[in-house]
């Protein structure tokens, strides 16, 4: 599934209008039955309900008289909140007003007008009462308690619709729609968002100022790269995308996708009957030192219960004793190691003959950031021809060397959290959040690996711009030796035959939702990297038994 900013999507509503025919008032029709009928799921049987509308005097705004009026045909009972003026409203929305005024809907014009001018005020509002045909109120500017008349509707309704702002907010949310939006975040009602959170940036750069905090937010047509990306994705609620008509071939282009389900399932790899170890790839581990072993434990496990059908733990010679003790279903190699206990340049020699051996490299984890295991892995990373998954300290090596990647003979996966892409490029760990997504393909591109941006929504990339957000997982993965085991499953479905990308795709997407599976019966606070280890045969059980996750 495609994810698209603002202006990408004008684009396609542009073209779904001019190119294919489709009315623009077909649009907002499907658009506001599309949140009408997400309203009935969460409240059930409609007659007696009550509902709140806050509406804007753009299309969100015409999106939000749509759903009023298929909600109050349906027998709810639905308050609406103008906030602006009727004369305001133009358009696809100005027409949708019109006919929800010949419904006895409340609507309840709110907008700025002089202070003190009560009279002005009456006047205006004998003018809406024609208008509408039911009750009107009007409002002078900077007043709170403006609003807070609002609140007897909110306590007395089941649901809020939020249909204020869309994707095309510019700038700080001010006045009287900032004040709106606080006094919907005030209530404890389930909030619906119409196509996005008002007052949340489309592209991903977060609440502009305030923001609604929406129990669903109904998107139209394809998700928004703000409705994903942290820190807009808290803001969402439940994600749901209506179906308006647009065609699929304008769905299906663009270079940003989001992971699902049913695109993992497609990649998992399927067992011959006849088959045996040697079909599933050999993994070579190259990780650990004097008190982070269990890094080179948890990567070679991950890499186990992913499927791989062999394993090697190639470790400094010291550590190889606890290792043969720790790991009972990984073999262990013992290499010769510097004063510290890391592994030496001497190592290098018995490590390429290794190599021959196995199909997967796999680097990184608690190697140490000993120069001299820094140059090791530098080397390698220019002679191992197979595919090589490169994670923590041997990412840390590469830091002022990214060059390095450019000479590699064979496939590379890097696998960096924030800081350690920020110092891969001599960035800030700031900077590097603020654009996950350009960073990532900026890399995946200057250096031809697959990039896999950890952190909440991991990002993946390949060299020719593609990228994939990937939406499973929870607050409970910040613990250590979470994403050792990442490094070990990318690495075995290497070794079963996925391609780069491909192998990315399913790690993530399965580490993820293994997380989300431990997180059910371990909470957050509790989560550590053995519970996925745990988990992960029931998150592969859950995709080949078709069920969505």
């Amino acid at each position: 599934m495609k994810l698209v900013t603002a202006e990408e999507m004008r684009e396609i509503d542009r073209r779904t209008i001019e190119d294919f025919g489709v009315p623009s008032l077909d649009l907002m029709e499907k658009a506001g039955g599309g949140v009408a009928q997400a309203v009935a799921g969460m409240l059930g049987n409609l007659p007696g309900k009550r509902v709140v509308i806050f509406a804007g005097k753009g299309n969100n705004g015409g999106d939000g008289f749509v759903a009023a009026r298929h909600l109050q045909e349906k027998g709810t009972k639905v308050s609406l909140y103008l906030l602006g003026r009727k004369e305001e409203v133009k358009g696809d929305a100005r027409v949708n007003l019109e006919r929800l005024s010949q419904l006895p809907t409340e609507i309840i014009t709110v907008k700025h007008t002089a202070k003190g001018s009560a009279e002005g005020s009456r006047s205006s509002a004998v003018r809406q009462c024609r208008f509408t045909g039911s009750a009107v109120r009007q409002y002078p500017k900077g007043n709170e308690r403006d609003l807070e008349s609002a609140k007897g509707d909110i306590s007395q309704s089941h649901l809020i619709i939020d249909a204020i702002l869309g994707t095309g907010t510019k700038g700080t949310v001010d006045d009287l729609l900032a004040e709106a939006i606080k006094l919907l975040n005030a209530t404890a009602k389930p909030i619906v968002s119409v196509d996005i959170p008002s007052g949340l940036d489309a592209d991903g750069r977060g609440p502009l100022g305030v923001c609604v905090k929406a129990t669903k937010t109904v998107t139209m047509g394809l998700p928004k790269r703000g409705l994903v990306l942290y820190p807009g994705a808290e803001y969402v609620g439940e994600l749901t995308i209506a179906d308006i008509g647009i065609p699929q071939e304008l769905l299906g282009k663009g270079k940003i996708n989001l992971l699902t389900a049913e695109d993992i399932r497609a990649l998992l790899p399927v067992r011959r009957e006849d088959s045996h170890k040697g079909d599933y790839g050999h993994i070579l581990v190259l990780a650990g030192s004097v008190g982070l072993t269990g890094a080179a434990a948890l990567t070679s496990l991950g890499a186990l219960r992913s499927g791989a059908g062999l394993v090697t733990l190639a470790v400094a010679e010291s550590l190889n004793p606890i290792m043969e003790v720790k790991l009972t279903e990984v073999m262990t190699k013992p290499l010769p190691e510097t004063e510290d206990g890391t592994l030496s340049l001497k190592a290098e020699e018995k490590i390429l003959e290794l190599v021959k051996k196995i199909d997967i490299l796999a680097i990184g984890p608690g190697l140490s950031t000993s120069e001299e295991t820094s140059e090791l892995v530098r080397r390698l990373i220019v002679k191992v021809e197979k595919p090589m998954v490169i994670d923590a300290d041997a990412v840390n090596a590469l830091s002022g060397n990214i060059s390095t990647l450019k000479r590699a003979p064979g496939p590379r996966i890097i696998t960096p959290h924030p800081g350690e892409m920020a110092r891969l490029l001599g960035k800030s760990r700031e900077g590097v959040q603020a654009d996950r997504i350009g960073i990532s393909q900026e890399v995946a591109e200057e250096t031809g690996a697959t990039v896999v941006l950890k952190g909440a929504r991991t990002i993946i990339s390949d060299s020719e711009g593609s990228v994939y957000v990937n939406p499973t997982g929870n607050p409970g993965m910040a613990s250590g030796g979470v994403g050792d085991i990442l490094t070990g499953m990318i690495a075995s479905f290497l070794g079963q035959g996925l391609g780069e990308i491909e192998a990315a795709q399913m790690g993530v997407y399965l580490h993820g939702l293994a997380a989300d599976i431990a997180k059910e019966s371990k909470g957050e606070l509790a989560l550590i990297a053995s519970d996925l280890l745990d988990s992960l045969p029931r998150a592969i059980k859950r995709l080949t038994n078709n069920k969505l996750a």
